[in-house]
């Protein structure tokens, strides 16, 4: 199961700078089958300390991470819409991904450019919000069009909800809102899904600032949401990468830092995603899996196989907390903190599983 992350942004904002340091860290996709990677994309470890222990407390000969990709698109500059700069390569490939990661300028350096001339955060993701919006109110418009002329001859009842919906969301993009931040039900969801538009899709920042920005930069400052925005120095972040773990960690406390931007990073997409992550570990293996909010237990069985669906019997779970607490499965299950599952369960983030299917 692969998720995209595009990292999006105007030119000189370090977006590129910030896809090589992600890149650096990928993860050997050797280890994920299928994996055939272009070189615009990174495979990236999702950070969890909850492997690390696992792995100890069971001995394990392997440890597996789950993943997320990034992918460096095309820069975008203002009416990308209309075709202008790499516009239209940009739309074609933010289309295809599942998140889109917006990183916004901060940072003062004469040495670096702006394309606008001056350095304005809430402008600059103003203008990108603005260009996706236009983008989708294209691929309304056209959608509206088609529905209208059928009309003359009759709509069906399916496509009569369709126009109505169309209609409320031309309305809504045209003031250059994002379709996200429309109440929508399921079913409606369901009618423009295969519209595949840009501004319906899960959206972060980030916030890139200077060296000394990054422990005090606050997001609502520059207008960004604090809970959808990642504060990070892509120049400290480059220089992390040279380091040792020891001297790393002694730098980011030298900041006022507890963790690295990339890891920040790369948490906060992995959950814009609606993404959690079950476990499951042995002597052989511990390996993190990923699964979306709300996928019952055979569903997330067949993450590890497909067979294991249609071949479910029953899951085994103790939560991360409750097996780490008992010290092992078998202690686990001696003081009732293993639970026996069935095809309703919800699997929740931090589940260690250990899933029966028949042969």
């Amino acid at each position: 199961m692969s998720f995209q992350i595009g990292i999006v942004g105007l030119p000189n904002v370090g977006k590129s700078s910030l896809f090589q340091i992600l890149t650096k860290q990928q993860v050997d996709v050797a280890n994920y089958p299928f994996a055939t990677i272009d070189p615009n994309v990174g495979v990236v470890a999702v950070p969890d300390p909850r492997l690390e222990v696992l792995t100890k407390m069971e001995k394990s000969a392997k440890t597996v991470p789950t993943t997320v990709e990034f992918v460096d698109i095309a820069g975008l500059v203002k009416d990308a819409h209309k075709g202008e700069g790499l516009g239209n390569k940009f739309l074609a490939n933010i289309r295809e991904v599942d998140a889109i990661a917006e990183v916004v300028r901060a940072f003062q350096d004469p040495n670096v450019i702006h394309v606008a001339g001056a350095i304005d955060p809430r402008s600059d993701s103003a203008t990108i919000d603005i260009e996706l919006a236009m983008a989708d109110l294209s691929v309304i418009e056209k959608r509206k069009e088609n529905l209208e002329r059928t009309k003359r001859a009759g709509l069906t009842k399916e496509q009569a909800a369709e126009l109505v919906l169309i209609e409320k969301l031309h309305a809504h993009l045209a003031d250059g809102h994002a379709v996200r931040d429309m109440e929508l039900t399921a079913d409606e969801r369901l009618i423009i899904k295969s519209l595949g538009l840009l501004t319906l899709k899960p959206l972060m920042y980030v916030l890139n600032v200077s060296e000394d920005q990054v422990a005090s930069a606050k997001p609502e400052s520059v207008g960004l949401p604090i809970d959808r925005t990642v504060v990070i120095a892509v120049k400290v972040e480059e220089e992390l990468a040279g380091l040792g773990p020891e001297d790393a960690l002694a730098y980011l406390h030298e900041l006022g830092l507890e963790q690295s931007g990339l890891d920040r990073l790369i948490t906060a997409a992995y959950r814009a995603l609606g993404l959690i992550t079950f476990l499951t570990t042995g002597p052989d293996e511990t390996r993190a899996w990923t699964v979306t909010v709300g996928t019952t237990a055979p569903n997330a069985a067949g993450v590890i196989h497909t067979d294991f669906i249609k071949h479910f019997i029953r899951a085994e779970v103790v939560s991360y907390d409750d097996l780490v607490a008992a010290g092992s499965w078998d202690r686990a299950r001696d003081a009732g903190k293993l639970r026996i599952e069935g095809k309703d369960y919800v699997i929740q983030d931090g589940d260690v599983v250990f899933f029966r299917v028949s042969v």
